[in-house]
């Protein structure tokens, strides 16, 4: 099996670590393989690929789409680094605000497996950072929702105080008043 898979103290998330074959030439590494997947439990399909570059300091997050397209993402940083947070927004989930967070890189290739009932977000540490993500739902700007960076609540111990922030991840809301319909 070319991944090494590691649940992580939420144990819906899932940290993944790709086996990388490196020689005079360089690397080759699979980045994604169904049947792996599946047989460690992640049995989602992805139908939908997107890729993002950031300058340093810049925060995107928290993200989620709503149910009926609600997005599970399979992230993995190319060019960089990033600190990768998500939290459980399911209402009535003993994890229930609860967050993890993961440094991805060009460096360790590891990979996050985030459910479809986590909020996502992610700063990036280095001088620029290049994000390339699966989802299992496509894009649908009417279910996309989110909460703001610096929830009270969450208090996700994020390694930047001031970050850059795109006006609509300025003005979400906290996980109280978020339009959220995921239910444990």
């Amino acid at each position: 099996m070319p991944f090494k898979f590691k649940r992580l103290s939420l144990p819906e998330m899932v940290l993944i670590e790709p086996m990388i074959l490196k020689d005079k030439r360089g690397f080759f590494m699979e980045t994604y393989r169904y049947s792996d997947f599946a047989a460690f439990g992640i049995k989602e399909y992805f139908v939908q690929d997107n890729h993002s570059r950031s300058e340093k300091g810049v925060l995107r997050g928290l993200h989620f789409q709503k149910k009926p397209k609600a997005q599970g993402k399979l992230m993995r940083c190319i060019r960089g680094r990033i600190f990768d947070a998500a939290v459980d927004i399911r209402q009535g989930s003993p994890s229930f605000g609860q967050w993890i967070s993961n440094e991805l890189s060009d460096e360790n290739n590891y990979m996050l497996y985030i459910p479809p009932f986590f909020a996502h977000g992610f700063v990036v540490l280095s001088d620029y950072a290049e994000i390339i993500y699966k989802c299992t739902e496509e894009y649908s700007p009417e279910d996309e929702q989110g909460i703001i960076w610096n929830d009270p609540f969450i208090k996700i111990d994020w390694p930047v105080n001031n970050p850059m922030l795109s006006e609509k991840d300025r003005i979400y809301p906290m996980l109280k008043d978020a339009d959220n319909n995921f239910e444990y």
